[in-house]
């Protein structure tokens, strides 16, 4: 679209115009009466944007939050007024932890209605506004594309994030003219060169550094210039909570992740790091285990932040060095700081390496069903550029622990701790990358806050494969509840369907594995089936973690509760 001339039409046929110009190829939605004029413009313009109709709207949203995550544009998603956009909360929500471009259009009711608590009416900028980036209505045909544009530069400058727009009934179907704006640019910031010589400096005088990478805004040419820099000073390469393929972990130089279960090893090196580059991640709770890794406001170590939000550089660890600057553009520069000697901790990476791959190598546990062995049959198995997703759930820890990520853009998975999140973004993933294996796991509870979308994948022939690990519990509060309050369980134990019988019910494959020995013939027969697939792994809830059983856990706290009663 030429922007120097003006735009004709209905409030939903510029919305859509605008759209394509910002090159938006899909939509996820649930329909709704209140935006049905952008559904009808988006009829005539079915050739450029593909519309993906979900069966709930946090399906569709985690689809559009998944898009963002995955592209570094911002995903798409309408929903309609009042209860369409509570539940697509939960995708807004995870963008802005996850600092995820993501924009949110939501059909509102008419503008003569308004402060009247109509149907469904609800004020989106109270309700949002500690949420998103930026909360608008537009009320102003004329306005719809200086609005857009904003949205799209908005979520993808700084720190990335989420964006609402609501959208008055009346305004879509009032016909106006309006001057159309360019495409979204992205603006960057780049480190100054006085930086870059103080972090050369700070790094050429450390003894134990560590490097830890994260956060949005990546690029496979800044992941390419990072590890450069990296080989150039035997820099040990960490990865923050879910974002595990920013780095090869086959790479000599990898030293695992800093998340939910941490490898002691790796935590204790932090801690005792002199200097730790952090390039790119919050440094939120996930990563520092609960903010206990580093002292606030004043980290022991030397830190050295890098973050494209000026905001977050500061806002809980005072940096020695705060280097405000968007990951391209840092990696870029940092790839031509070399040393002028050899670094003085030659040899640690190897060590850090060695204790990732002990961590990374799993264990036995009790019953039929080795969950690590099915781990390293995947790994072993799946093309380096497969996408994983997950929710959130104790299943994940065996995902992060003991699959090796080996491509940008392999893992899909919230750092908001949301469930329900991998079965939508695995079909977000399958819809944009039809050529790449896509794998989603959820445990038995994740999968069924959003089994229904077993229908979109159907729908649109989206060849997905979900592992649901089934224990019968919510795994995580079950672990978490008999730490604290042992032997006393209540609310947490589920009675689940048969999860491939369910899937077949769908006209999707569906399998049952039980035993280690039957897991690659369910998933070989999944693969070829070409069909959206279910597996459902049936395991013990003992094995609730790697490393210790349900009762395990039940018998320590229980002893500790005798000391302490004992000690009174």
């Amino acid at each position: 679209m030429d922007y120097a001339v003006k735009i004709s039409g209905s409030g939903g046929q510029i919305l859509v115009d605008c759209l394509m110009t910002h090159g938006v190829e899909q939509v996820f939605c649930v329909p709704g009466e209140s935006y049905l004029n952008v559904l009808d413009a988006l009829y005539d313009a079915r050739d450029r944007i593909a519309l993906r109709v979900c069966r709930h709207e946090g399906g569709a949203a985690n689809m559009a939050e998944a898009v963002g995550k995955l592209t570094g544009k911002p995903g798409i998603v309408m929903v309609t007024r009042g209860p369409g956009a509570m539940n697509a909360a939960i995708g807004l929500h995870t963008a802005q932890q996850d600092s995820t471009p993501m924009i949110m259009f939501i059909g509102q009711v008419a503008r003569g209605c308004l402060d009247r608590e109509a149907f469904q009416e609800i004020d989106y900028r109270r309700v949002f506004g500690h949420m998103a980036k930026w909360v608008a209505q537009i009320d102003d045909v004329k306005r719809i594309p200086e609005y857009i544009s904003r949205a799209f530069h908005t979520a993808v400058s700084g720190r990335p994030g989420p964006v609402v727009l609501a959208l008055p009934e009346d305004m879509l179907t009032e016909i106006g003219q309006a001057n159309g704006a360019p495409a979204y640019q992205r603006s960057a910031c780049a480190p100054t060169p006085a930086s870059l010589r103080e972090l050369t400096r700070l790094l050429a005088g450390a003894q134990r550094p560590i490097a830890i990478l994260g956060g949005s805004g990546w690029t496979p040419q800044a992941c390419r210039n990072v590890r450069q820099f990296a080989e150039a000073w035997q820099l040990p390469i960490a990865c923050a909570f879910r974002f595990q393929d920013l780095f090869d972990n086959t790479h000599a130089l990898y030293a695992g992740d800093v998340g939910i279960g941490i490898n002691p090893a790796l935590a204790q090196r932090i801690k005792d790091a002199d200097v730790v580059l952090a390039i790119g991640p919050r440094l939120g709770e996930m990563t520092t285990s609960g903010y206990t890794l580093f002292t606030i406001p004043t980290p022991q170590q030397c830190l050295i932040h890098v973050h494209a939000g000026a905001e977050e550089l500061g806002s809980v660890y005072a940096a020695q060095l705060p280097i405000n600057a968007s990951m391209p553009e840092c990696a870029a520069a940092l790839v031509d700081l070399l040393p002028e000697a050899a670094p003085a901790w030659s040899g640690q990476a190897e060590i850090a390496h060695a204790q990732y791959l002990a961590w990374s190598t799993p264990p036995q546990v009790d019953g039929p069903l080795q969950m690590g062995d099915v781990m390293e049959y995947l790994r072993d198995r799946l093309p380096s550029d497969a996408i994983i997703c997950n929710g959130a759930g104790n299943y994940a820890t065996w995902v992060h622990r003991f699959y090796r990520y080996r491509h940008f853009k392999s893992q899909l998975a919230p750092t908001s701790g949301a469930m329900g999140y991998g079965v939508p973004a695995a079909i977000a993933a399958k819809s944009l990358y039809p050529e790449r294996t896509v794998i989603a796991f959820a445990g038995d509870g994740c999968f069924m806050m959003s089994s229904q979308e077993l229908a979109t994948a159907m729908q649109y022939a989206l060849p997905v494969i979900f592992i649901v690990v089934n224990n019968g519990i919510y795994g995580t509060i079950r672990m978490h509840q008999e730490r604290e309050y042992p032997a006393r369980v209540i609310g947490t134990t589920l009675t689940n369907p048969d999860f491939a019988a369910y899937a077949r019910s769908f006209g999707a494959f569906g399998a049952v594995v039980e035993a280690t020995e039957d897991f690659a013939t369910a998933f070989e027969r999944a693969c070829a089936s070409g069909l959206p697939a279910v597996i459902e792994i049936r395991l013990s809830p003992e094995v609730i973690t790697p490393t210790i059983s349900l009762s395990g856990i039940r018998a320590q706290a229980l002893q500790k509760q005798n000391s302490v009663k004992n000690d009174g």
